[in-house]
């Protein structure tokens, strides 16, 4: 198989004493959610294990659920499709660094070589720098978009499937003065990674095309006020503002506003408060809010929409595609990989995935598999997107969903963005 790997030459020499003799271990991590689908005959006759590592409890759950739904879609929809056995576990990171270490050295003590996972930028950092990369372990994010991921010195083991916000934040900053008409705009966002840089990355983009930036204020999350950092905020008499954070501290913030401050300035979130419950549970249509986030627009979109309705009886939300990607790009590569090896599997991830090769998609993930394993060259098109990645993990391009909360309750897609890096 041709191997576009870049960065990635340097990964069988490193971190891969870490996960050697692990896959001998324990399929059952101590009480973790673990399933195996499948059979085991023909060329298919070995186990491909999977790690999922997702917040279903803490400040992204209303987000992280359905995101673990996604990244577990791939096994069910191969079920019975495969000769390959299929061995998951799935750990909650609490949207809690501390937790979320924990869960992953649980994957790591059971012999996951790749996970899907984390969500929130600031746990991903804090597992990828001290159990993934120290293990030899592959990390596929789903959701994290913090930049400064994308400089980690992580041996060519992380990757993630949703663009970077150093993207998302040149997006924010069209939006902001070409459809807000802002000329002036100031920031809150939530006092960690993805907060700091993603507000870095807007008030740059802005400043840069002309804007001006009257405040970056920053909030700590889980508060039971917030009406002091949204007086700051607000203080300037600023033409937009721009607000990081999570639903379980949106919800407060955003009863704050309403009761305490002008409820006609433009406001723009982002991804990370794409709730459709959002308005119902601050009791508020919140009309003058819209926001943007990394959009499913890739060529199997229809098929996992429609795959994931069936199975878990909603639609998909927010970075739900892009975890069934995550998922499956590194079956993938472990089937190219021919070991359930950390080291092995990054080493597949850009090459089943990049440009080049058989077709594989969302419907024909079975076959991929297969052909993977035969040492066929493909390419990965996926649900969220192309799954095209740089040398440092990061998508090469995206599309951007600008979204409106609707009145009695749902997401409405105002307009569609493409960028490309």
């Amino acid at each position: 198989m041709t191997s576009n790997v870049n960065r990635r030459d340097v990964i069988r020499g490193v971190g891969a004493a870490g996960i050697v003799g692990l896959a001998g271990c324990s399929s059952n991590g101590g009480g973790d959610d673990t399933t195996t689908s499948g059979t085991t005959t023909a060329s298919g006759a070995r186990t491909l294990k999977q790690g999922v590592l997702l917040p279903t409890t803490g400040g992204l759950a209303d987000l992280g659920v359905p995101i673990n739904n996604g990244a577990i879609l791939p096994r069910i929809l191969l079920e019975g499709e495969t000769d390959f056995t299929l061995d998951f576990s799935e750990q909650d990171t609490q949207t809690e660094a501390n937790a979320a270490q924990s869960a992953a050295q649980t994957l790591r003590n059971s012999g996951y070589p790749a996970v899907t996972g984390a969500a929130s930028s600031e746990v991903t950092i804090a597992v990828a720098k001290n159990v993934f990369i120290p293990s030899g372990m592959v990390g596929c994010s789903p959701a994290s978009t913090s930049p400064a991921i994308t400089d980690l010195e992580d041996s060519g083991l992380i990757y993630r499937t949703p663009p970077t916000d150093a993207l998302q934040g040149e997006v924010l900053a069209s939006v902001a003065m070409d459809r807000l008409d802002a000329s002036t705009a100031a920031t809150m966002y939530v006092n960690n990674s993805y907060g700091q840089l993603l507000s870095d990355s807007f008030s740059s983009a802005f400043s840069d095309n002309g804007g001006e930036m009257l405040q970056q204020v920053s909030f700590q999350k889980a508060q039971s006020s917030y009406t002091s950092r949204l007086s700051q905020a607000l203080s300037d008499d600023p033409g937009a503002i721009v607000v990081i954070g999570y639903p379980e501290s949106g919800k407060q913030l955003f009863r704050d506003f309403y009761t305490d401050f002008d409820s006609d300035i433009p406001i723009l979130v982002t991804d990370g408060l794409r709730s459709a419950s959002l308005p119902s549970d601050v009791g508020n249509d919140m009309s003058n809010v819209t926001g943007t986030a990394p959009l499913a627009a890739g060529p199997g979109t229809e098929y996992f929409t429609e795959q994931f309705q069936s199975e878990f009886g909603n639609e998909p939300g927010v970075f739900t595609s892009q975890a069934f990607d995550a998922t499956a790009v590194c079956l993938l590569a472990n089937a190219a990989a021919g070991e359930n090896d950390g080291a092995a599997i990054a080493q597949e991830m850009q090459a089943v995935a990049n440009p080049g090769g058989e077709t594989v998609t969302p419907s024909t993930l079975a076959d991929g598999l297969e052909m993977a394993a035969e040492g066929t060259e493909i390419q990965y098109e996926g649900a969220s997107s192309a799954v095209d990645f740089d040398e440092n993990g990061d998508l090469k391009a995206a599309t951007y969903e600008y979204f409106g909360f609707e009145s009695g309750g749902g997401i409405e897609t105002i307009d569609e963005i493409k960028y490309t890096a």
